[in-house]
């Protein structure tokens, strides 16, 4: 059987122009762009499937996005061969002995071949047992928001969130502390069929820059579809003095949908880093991420 070889992948992207990760027939997405990238350099019948550590929704940005690819090692020696050097006889061997100069070159040609708004900034080999997906002890991302009566600077308009109307740090993480923990987030969350609503938010917080920039960064486990961004939004409520400070524990706890609550618009959001445990660790991570979790009484 042929030998395969699991890469990780570092990267990021300008979510603006993208209809989020996940291929979908006929749109332009993150994952397309990469796979397809992926198959042409490495000659393969069809693109190869990547497993992402977070699937962002269209118009969220990516600073440290993680994924992982099986690769025929086969290829990857042809690939790095680019037809300026014969293909090895014994790719298992080679790879021993070049397989680090493999792999920069195959980072190189992904950075002539993919579009300018993703980059793969690192390549390099999987530790046994790692999932991007399912191996991560966290996801941190962070949400900007500008409110300046005179706008967000033009050429920060892609990834800073312009809100109109003043915002009260203090309020914003006086609200915020009251979310934290293990909790059902289905008041936050668009639920899937089978898919558990429950996570555990290590951190939420707001600061202002000097910049006049706030950014709240947010870190839980796992995320499911919309949280930040639901989180956000009903933390802006409060911000503005429109709600109390105890309305989003109230909804949180009501564990359903509250038409209240606005999702903040995707492109404040941007992942910026995926967090993983040692590399003895990752195995056992990745199997007791994959069990459905319930609360605890």
């Amino acid at each position: 059987m042929e030998r395969e070889l699991r890469l990780r992948l570092d990267l990021g992207y300008d979510g603006t122009d993208f209809s989020g990760w996940a291929r979908q027939p006929g749109r332009r997405t993150v994952q397309g762009e990469i796979e397809d990238a992926l198959g042409r350099v490495l000659r393969l019948d069809a693109p190869p499937s990547l497993t992402v550590a977070g699937r962002t929704d269209a118009g969220v940005h990516a600073r440290g996005q993680v994924a992982h690819v099986d690769l025929p090692l086969a290829a990857l020696a042809a690939a790095a061969s680019s037809g300026r050097a014969p293909v090895p006889e014994d790719p298992e061997r080679a790879w021993g002995e070049r397989g680090a100069e493999w792999l920069a070159a195959l980072t190189r040609r992904l950075a002539g071949l993919l579009p300018l708004d993703v980059r793969v900034h690192t390549v390099s080999v999987a530790p046994e047992g790692f999932d991007a997906r399912f191996s991560a002890l966290s996801r941190r991302y962070g949400y900007r928001v500008g409110d300046v009566p005179g706008g967000v600077d033009p050429l920060r308009r892609r990834e800073v969130l312009w809100y109109a109307r003043p915002l009260d740090v203090d309020l914003l993480n006086a609200a915020a502390a009251r979310l934290l923990g293990e909790r059902d987030f289905a008041a936050f969350c668009r639920r899937r069929e089978g898919a558990t609503t429950i996570r555990e938010l290590q951190r939420l917080d707001w600061v202002r820059g000097a910049d006049g920039i706030l950014l709240a960064t947010v870190v839980a486990d796992a995320f499911c579809h919309s949280m930040v961004r639901a989180l956000v939004g009903s933390l802006l409520a409060v911000g503005e003095g429109r709600r109390p400070v105890e309305w989003p524990a109230e909804v949180l706890a009501r564990a359903v949908r509250d038409s209240g609550v606005h999702v903040a618009p995707a492109h404040g959001l941007t992942l910026e880093e995926v967090r993983y445990p040692a590399p003895e660790e990752l195995a056992r991570r990745a199997a007791a991420t994959r069990r459905v979790r319930t609360l605890s009484s």
